[in-house]
């Protein structure tokens, strides 16, 4: 199951590189107007659009043959993944709303394919947080490019018009409210507390709580998500609450 796992795992990652060199051809116009999107090296001319290409589908290629390599079923799901992020880079980024479905859509088959190759049941619990949480973080940084836009008057994506702070506000909320309110009704589930052997799971969303609420300072106050990953590799606070929740499992279940 471990090799399956590693298998999917680079699958998915060299599958996913090359959709993002895609994206970032069809966004390199708009990431050079863009405070850190435009030194990428597309957006800065530093790679030119045959390196670019070339790269684009040995990955592609190199990512759904290694998918095979897994199953069938891990295969279509790859190809999903990849009709919905061609289709996303085509057209659907410039949509309101849509985009960031979509965005959210791809974490979502990440987690059935893990769930294919490990075998592990994946409950719809954990599709909605995954489904929302995504949400959560792709409105967030929605949020920055309307925040640098309304500093710098540059439009950074085509679909700036299409959104507001007060409305990405208003959606950072209610999609962090019903990830909480998932995250409680899991960890409460008997289910849940039958096949972890314990009650006091729910005590682990304090730690979802702080994190979302620190990521939502991070967004509303410090101006700042406009990359998770940066975020999440330089928050210490973060990283102290993610450390947190999983030593909390691990004295829950094995102490």
């Amino acid at each position: 199951l471990i090799v399956r796992a590693v298998v999917a795992f680079i699958a998915f990652s060299l599958t996913a590189g090359g959709m993002y060199i895609l994206n970032d051809w069809f966004d390199r116009g708009e990431d050079k107007l863009h405070p850190k999107k435009k030194n990428r090296p597309l957006a800065s001319g530093e790679i030119g659009a045959p390196t670019a290409l070339v790269s684009m589908a040995v990955l592609l290629i190199a990512g759904s043959g290694t998918a095979l390599l897994v199953s069938v079923e891990v295969f279509y799901l790859i190809v999903l993944y990849i009709v919905l992020n061609v289709a996303y880079s085509v057209r659907i980024k410039h949509i309101p709303i849509i985009d960031i479905t979509v965005v959210s859509s791809g974490f979502v088959i990440r987690l059935l394919v893990g769930g294919i190759v490990t075998g592990v049941f994946i409950s719809h619990w954990i599709i909605i947080m995954t489904f929302l949480l995504a949400l959560f973080l792709s409105l967030a940084k929605r949020r920055d490019d309307v925040l640098i836009f309304l500093k710098t008057q540059q439009k950074t994506r085509k679909l700036i018009d299409g959104y507001t702070i007060k409305f990405l506000d208003s959606a950072m909320i209610m999609s962090a409210s019903i990830v909480l309110l998932a995250y409680i009704l899991w960890s409460i589930s008997p289910d849940v507390t039958a096949r972890l052997e314990s009650d006091r799971i729910y005590l682990t969303a304090v730690f979802v709580v702080i994190g979302i609420l620190r990521y939502m300072q991070i967004a509303f106050v410090e101006e700042n998500s406009g990359n998770p990953t940066d975020v999440l590799l330089h928050d210490r606070f973060l990283q102290v609450i993610l450390l947190g929740w999983i030593g909390s499992f691990v004295w829950l279940l094995y102490v």
